[in-house]
């Protein structure tokens, strides 16, 4: 199904290519997973972060995952007891490769709160990580942690961290996924929020025809406009087609470990910010202070305005920063930066959070 005809159509055509390069080409991923004394372990959970594609390790420690389509990825292993692992990784080539991890047993600290049902400190630090991390945008309305339980809370001046001794499991009813996410470091402090963790997507099921065609459409609308979506129109050099301007915004100021633009504001060919890499199956996305993304196709929804405090003025284009705070990231032709902290968001792209992510193989004109 698509609600988007004229953003479906251009789809098809212009990111053709990328379906070539990589809809038809995959490797496989093999391995196996030990502890420290070379002990084979079972059960290890191995997933590509931010995808549906996973599996769990056998009785001998090994793995294998199959249809993994090229570009950058990031490995991830996770066991309870255990630290976790993870490897970034660029595929260029349908073969098969060969991973092997050595797991380390974790140490817990073993934290003061304990939670009951009139822990009223612990709730409320609850009800302030839901909103910093699921979001506040209508889909994180219908997004759940079914085992909060397993979070643990510090907070020291205007420093919040959240701790998860085992994976979060988030059930997302606006777009019909189960989310098991690996969370290992979540910090907000004022302006700015940062988490680390991986997640692994599971398509819920349904009987409803009305409940799942109103999934495929959260899950179009989270798409468009979307970081992913804005890289996929970039690489194609058809950016204005798919309802994005840019504009380049110097950067003026340090804040918060960020940036802040000036109110200079200059057109900006997105041809010029992204380079071609060492290999024909990358990019690299280089540029100096804030790149401006407005996105033409939306306007900012009701939430944002409440989120961003003008809840009383008329709602405009949505409109984003980005900027690159370890300098030039690698970008694979699936529109995936090699880095997971390559860059930075601001603005609109920020205000959606978890609960507006899809995998990362989702694709509307393919579904």
């Amino acid at each position: 199904m698509c609600t988007r005809f004229r953003w479906c159509f251009a789809a098809a055509l212009l990111l053709l290519p990328i379906q070539i390069a990589f809809g038809q080409a995959s490797a496989t991923l093999t391995g196996t997973v030990t502890d420290e004394a070379g002990q084979p372990l079972p059960t290890v959970n191995v997933f590509i972060a931010s995808s549906m594609n996973g599996t769990v390790t056998d009785d001998q420690g090994r793995f294998r995952l199959t249809g993994i389509p090229l570009g950058a990825l990031r490995l991830h292993v996770t066991m309870i007891g255990f630290e976790p692992q993870s490897e970034d990784i660029f595929i260029r080539e349908a073969k098969t490769y060969t991973f092997n991890f050595q797991l380390k047993e974790a140490v817990y600290e073993i934290g003061e709160i304990t939670v009951t049902a009139d822990n009223k400190k612990w709730k409320r630090q609850l009800e302030k990580f839901t909103r910093l991390f699921i979001g506040e945008t209508p889909n994180a309305e219908q997004t759940k942690i079914i085992n909060p339980e397993v979070l643990d809370f510090s907070a020291k001046g205007g420093d919040f961290r959240a701790h998860a001794s085992e994976p979060l499991i988030i059930e997302n009813q606006a777009l019909g996924y189960r989310v098991t996410y690996f969370l290992t470091e979540f910090i907000a402090i004022p302006n700015r929020t940062k988490y680390d963790g991986e997640p692994l997507f599971e398509e819920m099921t349904t009987d409803d025809p009305v409940v799942k065609a109103k999934w495929n459409e959260n899950r179009e609308a989270a798409f468009y406009g979307s970081f992913r979506h804005f890289m996929l129109a970039m690489l194609n050099n058809k950016v204005e087609e798919h309802g994005f301007k840019t504009y380049s915004r110097p950067a003026q100021q340090r804040i918060g470990g960020g940036a802040a633009p000036t109110d200079q504001r200059y057109p900006l060919d997105t041809a010029k910010i992204l380079k071609d890499g060492s290999t024909p199956g990358e990019k690299i996305l280089d540029f100096e202070g804030f790149v401006e993304i407005v996105y033409t196709a939306e306007t900012e929804d009701k939430a944002y305005l409440e989120w961003t405090r003008q809840q009383f003025r008329r709602p405009s284009y949505r409109t984003s920063m980005i900027y690159l705070d370890n300098g030039p990231t690698i970008v694979d032709l699936k529109g995936d930066v090699l880095d997971p902290y390559g860059v930075t968001f601001y603005l609109y792209l920020a205000f959606e959070r978890v609960a507006d992510e899809v995998p990362k193989e989702f694709r509307p004109w393919l579904n």
